[in-house]
């Protein structure tokens, strides 16, 4: 992670926006998610920003409209190609998520799109199983548009504030009580993280819980009728 916020640090700004709208698009469109996720560089740009080296308000222009591009793009890669895309290799040691993610894109439609803007792993699928499952476009459209749009605008500015309130706070307090508030707001990251986790595992549960409850009832066999027994003639 210093390398890269040191490799992007040493950019021009026009490299910058280039760079960080590169990794979002390529996540999204080519499944890029699964080598680095894009919200790490979008990230590191808004520090960046926060350090005067690249425009907060152009960079969150520029990740939104590489979200919304490189959803498009990926959408129209799962439509063309349909379910054989899920077979390519990268993919391969995930099947058990990639189901899941279908099973989401079943349950919850145009918002598995928005939703799943916020999940490193269905980032990178979501926009293909939109396509896969020919959900038209312009439902596709609207929610891949708010899910480009809060996710980009939210992890510009959770960047440029964490960078800004690390130099205040190492300008006015010092190094020590700057690297505390770092570790906080890491800390509090990941327990929200987790509660997301933990919320997501227990849906999971409930959902196959109902499906074991439903599932015999629906697949017992018919009981034949009773044979008809006529009483005796004359």
């Amino acid at each position: 992670m210093d390398r890269i916020t040191t490799w992007l640090g040493g950019l021009d700004g026009p490299v910058v926006y280039a760079v960080i709208g590169l990794l979002v698009f390529c996540e999204d469109a080519l499944f890029f998610g699964f080598v680095l996720p894009a919200e790490t560089a979008v990230v590191l740009g808004g520090v960046l920003a926060s350090q005067g080296k690249v425009s907060v308000a152009l960079l969150a222009v520029v990740v939104v409209v590489a979200a919304i591009v490189g959803d498009s793009v990926g959408y129209e890669v799962g439509r063309k190609l349909g379910p054989s895309i899920l077979e390519v290799r990268p993919l391969r040691p995930h099947r058990e998520r990639v189901g899941k993610a279908q099973e989401f894109m079943q349950r919850r439609g145009g918002w598995a799109v928005f939703l799943g803007r916020f999940v490193a792993f269905f980032r990178a699928m979501m926009p293909a199983l939109a396509g896969i499952s020919r959900m038209p476009y312009r439902r596709f459209l609207p929610f891949n548009a708010l899910g480009g749009l809060v996710w980009g605008v939210g992890f510009v500015l959770l960047g440029y504030f964490a960078g800004t309130a690390y130099k205040t706070v190492e300008r006015e307090v010092g190094t020590a009580a700057a690297v505390v508030l770092a570790v906080v707001v890491v800390a509090t990251l990941v327990v929200w993280h987790l509660r997301r986790r933990r919320a997501e595992r227990l849906e999971e549960s409930a959902a196959e819980a109902a499906d074991r409850r439903d599932g015999p009832a629906a697949d017992a066999p018919a009981v034949p009728d009773a044979p008809r027994v006529d009483g005796p003639r004359g």
